[in-house]
This record gives structure tokens, C-alpha cells and sequence, in this order.
């Protein structure tokens, strides 16, 4: 058998310093969601992938609400188990864990939301990467570093997993280290149903009973609902369930109830069900149960591992619940600590919580991709702009998507690898351009509004979103807006709408938004301009991740400008000026009267940049080796002056 790939092996942990607060075992699986709601699994089209697989949603759960976590599993040599591996790093999860093995794949599971509490799903775990988790996958200065480890129920229905995690058992509880067994039970992953009732929750087996008993002795918390309380213990019923266990085991015992929340006991057991502790309950609509269990285990890691009540933990909990079963994925939607603590102290006023604006804000601030705290770009998604140029040259336009591929080049020369460098490049001649920048790792953001369109027009895209989901997840959506805040009501109702349903097409795909806003070609600007037009936008619920904003005079209109954001969305990740074709000069002086606004994070110019080169290149005037040092040389010098005016700043 090839060997099999173990990142932990040269993590070099001391298995006296407890770097993690949990780290979770088992499985690893991709979930692929039909999108279509209250159909068939028969009748999807088209499915949304996430990690999915309880331990898994789990780590992320835990590390969205500020745990360190880690996760011990097995993926797949292929495309999905790097996906498992990329995604754990983008959520902050500890990947040294998961063992690449290259003779199986990883699990797949297919999963529809039919009705509410009717979720059909089939797992494709034929001898897949996680179930082969074996003894030899568990790192004893690995699991040392966790102050608990989390152990789950599927895992325990094969003999070599079984082995692994009673060997982690084994090192958690000599270190020290507590022990959490979710219950976790799927009755046709231990053999004991068809494949087209992977929604099965409940199968009474003998088997399943005595090898889960195994495990109650040594563990410090048990989590599971009324079903898998009554399997774990071979009981009938749960007050019977929950004597059984507590003779077994000292640990709390959480029982999950569904809508009806949770009990948690942490003494004897009374012949009174509700003689135990309970957490506020928040009453929403139930859209979606699976991996509902999961965000409450999270939830309730979060506060018991911090030390919290286990009123805090249990409410906590609930709420991390309400977000799943009000949503549709497991772990993409399950909500960060900035997320909960937002529901917990001012609530909602929707009983759908996917519906509340303010939450589904919060929630995709806080979970979009990267950390971008400067951005300097080089815009090169003009249109009608070097059509013109081609035009008068007798060019074939053909060669404009020659032309932003020599800016990429360009740009790569200048970024020479580092962080922070973009490129704006639209779909009608810079499609090759876009591939070369992904090559180097640059932002990229992409127009779709019509060139020069006052009001708001949009290119080609009368129907955003089925556009914007063709997109790599990674490419921002921009929006040139000419928006002057005296314009009358008439052309600001009709760009408005515009806006509204572009930022709504953005976040229901997820992909970022970068609204441009030109105000000076239509009306005299002053301190205030700019600020009122972002209030009048904000007030309308328009909130983008990036403002691009043409250079402010003065200091004390960047300072309104600021103040405005800062109030409105301390989410936003900044502005980025623009060019407006103005000469170098101008726009070093322009990087020098934002100096003291942190929200301007960078730069987007383009003609500054690419014209002259532009037209000597298009006219054969010059070579392409030629045309991209020039373009080099000059987006050299801005972002140089750039940096030399953040460097005076900062001193």
C-alpha cells in the first residue's frame, strides 16, 4: 500500500503545551446541497458544495466562535480532499491532522431539503479516506496540545477507527485532557439501512449498543439527542437512557431535544426528564435540520471549554442551533463569535434568521475569504475607452486582449510575489488577462455595469445573479456608479434600484462587491459630497466590502468620508482611489491628503498607467517587451510613492 501522508508528523508539538482547545476525529466528508428547496433529491439541478461530516463541522464551528481547534481525519490524493484541507486552514482549523491517503477517496454525500424535517441524503463512503483512520493516524504530541478531544459514533463502527480514537482516548485522558463523545449516530453507516435512507435516525442494534458503551466510562461530556442517548445506553426509552449511562459514567450529559432545546445534566439522574439544566430557547423558523447538531455542539464547546455555566453553554448552544436550522449548508452557515454575540444581545426581529439583513451582514463579513489591508491595483477594465484608441488606430480590437494580458505582465513585475497587488480586468477582452493574474495570485475585480451608463446600466446582465454564479469564487464584483447627491430624485430612484439588486446578487452568491462612485463629472463636490452619497447608500442597506472613490482635496473630506463608514460599517474593508486619468504628479499629491485616513487602504489607476503604452503599443510603435516596461515603470512609481507616504505616515 503507498504510504500515507501524515502533515503531523513534523508538526513538532511538545506534549506539554496545549496549544488547541479541541481537536475533533472522524469524518471528513464534501457535502454537496441541492439548491432547489422542497424538491426530491430525484429533481436537483444544481448543487453548493462545504465540508461536511460531524467532526468536521464541528472544528469549524469551534474555530468560527474564537476556539483553537484542530481536526484528525483522513482525505482523499484528489481535488476534494484538498478542498477539505484548504477550506480547514481558510477557517483557522489546525490541519496537521488530516492524513492524505492516496488509495482511497474521500466521502461524498448528497443531500436535499424536501420538506421541513425531510432531508433525503445518500453517502458515497464506500471505503473512503476517512473510515480508513487507523492507530497509526494519531499523534500522541498532537493530542497532548488540545485541552479535550472530541470523539464521534460513526468512527467507532469499524475496528481500526475504533482503535484510533480509543488510543486518543487513552493519551487525552493520561495528559490530562477531557474527553467529549458525540454521540453521532447514522444508522446505515454502521450497516443498518439502505443507502436511500441516509436520513434514518434511528435503528435499534445490540451491536451498535455494546461497542458505544465502551466509550461512556472515560468521557467527560456526552452529547447526543434522544435517539442516540437510547443506543449508546440499550435503553428503550430516555429517562431510562439517561440511569443507564449516569451508572457508567460521571460525565455531563447534554440531551439534545430539537426545537425544544436542550437539558443538561450534571448530577444524578431523577425520575423527573426536566429535573436538569436548561438554556434560553429562541423560537425561529426550522429550515433546514441537518448539521443542526453540530453548530450546538459548537456552541456549547465554546462556553464549557471557556469555563462558562452550563446555562451559558446550553444557551449558547441553542442559538448556534437556531443559526443552522435557519439556513441552509452546515458549516458555511454556521455563525462567527462577532455573529452570535450580535443575535444574543439585540435578537432578531425575523423568525428566518437567513432573512435578517444585519446577521447575514455580519456573517458574511466575517467569513469572506482573505484579509486584504491593502490593495494596489492596476485597472485595466476599460472598454469603449480602448475600443476608441483601437478605433482611430486601425487596430483590430482583437489586440486589446493582447494588451491586458502585457498588463498583467506589467503588474507581476512590480508585485514581484508580494501580498496585496490586484488587477481590475472586465470579461469582454481581459479573459486570458484573468487567468494570467490567478496565476500570480492577485485580487481580481471585474466591472459589470455598461460603460459611461448614467443611470445605471448593466453590460450584458439583465439577470445578475445567474451571471455573477458563473464567476470564480475569489473575483470581486465592481460597479461604476456616476452618482452626484443633488441629481434628481428620478435618476437616483432608478441607479439606486440598481445598486440595490446588484449588492443583493453579490451576497446571495458570495462574491464581494466594489462600488465605484464618481460624483465630481456630474456636479461641484465639496467636503460633504462624497459622505452624503455614502449615507443616502447606507441608509438603503448597501453595504460593499470595498468603496472606490475618486482623490479627496482635503484631509477633512477623507475625515467625513471615514466617519461615515467607520459608523455605518466597521466591516467595510476600506476604500481604494481611483485615477480619473490624472497626471502622476496629481495623484502623489492625492496619496499624501489621505495619509491620515486608514479606511484608504490603496489604489486602482488605470490610464495613468496603461495609455501611452496603450496607444504606441496598439499603433506597432512599440514592442510588447517595450510596452510592458513602461507600464511596469509607471505603476512602479505610484506604488512606491504609495508606500512612501504610509512609511511618513506611520513614523
Amino acid at each position: 500500500m503507498t504510504e500515507i501522508k501524515r502533515a503531523h508528523a513534523q508538526t513538532g508539538h511538545d506534549s506539554g503545551a496545549r496549544t488547541l482547545d479541541v481537536i475533533t476525529i472522524g469524518r471528513s466528508s464534501v457535502d454537496l446541497y441541492g439548491q432547489q428547496i422542497g424538491s426530491k433529491l430525484e429533481d436537483i439541478t444544481s448543487f453548493a458544495k462545504s465540508v461536511g461530516g460531524c467532526p468536521s463541522n464541528i472544528a469549524i464551528g469551534t474555530a468560527r466562535l474564537g476556539l483553537k481547534s484542530g481536526v484528525i481525519t483522513r482525505v482523499g490524493d484528489e481535488q476534494m480532499g484538498r478542498f477539505i484541507r484548504e477550506q480547514m486552514a481558510r477557517e483557522g482549523v489546525a490541519t496537521a491532522g488530516i492524513a492524505i491517503d492516496p488509495d482511497r477517496l474521500t466521502a461524498l454525500v448528497l443531500l436535499a431539503v424536501e420538506d421541513e424535517g425531510v432531508s433525503p441524503m445518500i453517502f458515497y463512503r464506500t471505503d473512503c479516506a476517512d473510515m480508513a483512520l487507523s492507530e497509526t493516524d494519531i499523534d500522541e504530541g498532537f493530542i497532548a496540545s488540545a485541552s479535550a478531544i472530541v470523539v464521534t459514533g460513526t468512527h467507532f463502527s469499524r475496528e481500526a477507527s475504533a482503535a484510533a480514537q480509543h488510543k486518543a482516548i487513552r493519551i487525552a485522558k493520561a495528559n490530562g485532557n477531557r474527553v467529549v463523545f458525540d454521540i453521532d449516530y447514522r444508522p446505515n453507516l454502521w450497516g443498518l439501512a439502505g443507502h436511500a435512507s441516509g436520513f434514518e435516525r434511528y435503528v435499534k442494534s445490540d451491536r451498535v449498543s455494546d461497542q458505544l458503551k465502551t466509550v461512556l466510562a472515560d468521557c467527560d461530556l456526552i452529547v447526543g439527542t434522544e435517539e442516540e442517548i437510547r443506543i449508546a445506553s440499550g435503553a428503550d426509552d430516555v429517562l431510562s437512557a439517561l440511569k443507564a449511562i449516569r451508572a457508567l459514567s460521571d460525565a455531563t450529559i447534554v440531551l439534545k431535544r430539537g426545537a425544544m432545546g436542550c437539558i443538561v445534566y450534571d448530577g444524578p439522574i431523577t425520575e423527573d426528564l426536566e429535573d436538569g439544566i436548561v438554556g434560553d430557547g429562541f423560537p425561529i423558523e426550522v429550515y433546514n435540520v441537518l448539521g443542526a447538531g453540530d453548530a450546538f455542539m459548537s456552541g456549547f464547546l465554546r462556553g464549557w471549554l471557556k469555563g462558562e455555566p452550563l446555562k451559558t453553554s446550553a444557551t449558547w448552544a441553542n442559538a448556534c442551533g437556531a443559526f443552522a436550522v435557519s439556513r441552509l449548508l452546515c458549516s458555511p452557515e454556521y455563525p462567527t463569535w462577532a455573529e452570535l454575540s450580535h443575535f444574543l444581545e439585540k435578537g432578531s426581529k425575523e423568525r428566518a434568521l437567513r432573512k435578517d439583513a444585519d446577521l447575514a451582514h455580519i456573517h458574511w463579513a466575517t467569513t469572506r475569504r482573505g484579509a486584504t489591508g491593502e490593495l494596489l491595483a492596476f485597472a485595466i477594465d476599460h472598454r469603449s475607452q480602448l475600443e476608441a484608441v483601437a478605433d482611430r488606430l486601425g487596430a483590430p480590437r482583437e489586440k486589446i486582449e493582447e494588451l491586458k494580458v502585457l498588463a498583467v505582465e506589467a503588474a507581476a513585475r512590480v508585485a514581484k510575489g508580494r501580498p496585496g497587488f490586484g488587477m481590475l480586468l472586465d470579461s469582454t477582452y481581459g479573459r486570458k488577462a484573468m487567468a494570467k493574474a490567478a496565476r500570480q495570485d492577485f485580487w481580481i475585480g471585474r466591472p459589470v455595469e455598461k460603460p459611461g451608463s448614467r443611470p445605471l446600466d448593466f453590460d450584458h446582465l439583465p439577470d445578475l445573479g445567474s451571471h455573477l454564479v458563473e464567476w470564480p469564487i475569489g473575483h470581486t464584483v465592481k460597479c461604476l456608479c456616476f452618482y452626484h447627491p443633488d441629481d434628481s430624485e428620478d435618476l437616483k430612484a432608478r441607479q439606486e434600484r440598481e445598486l440595490l439588486r446588484l449588492a443583493d446578487a453579490a451576497l446571495t452568491v458570495g462574491r464581494e462587491l466594489l462600488v465605484e462612485i464618481i460624483a465630481g463629472k456630474n456636479g461641484p463636490v465639496d467636503d460633504t459630497t462624497i459622505a452624503r452619497v455614502l449615507t443616502r447608500l447606507y441608509d438603503l442597506g448597501i453595504r460593499p466590502d470595498w468603496w472606490k472613490l475618486e482623490p479627496q482635496k482635503t484631509a477633512a473630506a477623507w475625515r467625513n468620508i471615514s466617519d461615515v463608514i467607520a459608523a455605518r460599517d466597521p466591516w467595510c474593508r476600506g476604500i481604494v482611489m481611483l485615477g480619473l486619468e490624472a497626471p502622476e504628479h496629481e495623484l502623489v499629491e492625492a496619496f499624501g491628503a489621505a495619509q491620515a485616513t486608514p479606511l484608504v487602504r490603496g489604489f486602482a489607476v488605470g490610464r495613468t498607467i496603461f495609455a501611452e503604452a496603450a496607444e504606441h503599443w496598439l499603433s506597432g510603435a512599440i514592442t510588447d517587451e517595450e510596452a510592458v516596461a513602461d507600464m511596469a515603470s509607471k505603476f512602479g512609481r505610484l506604488v512606491a510613492a504609495w508606500q512612501d507616504v504610509r512609511q511618513t505616515t506611520a513614523a
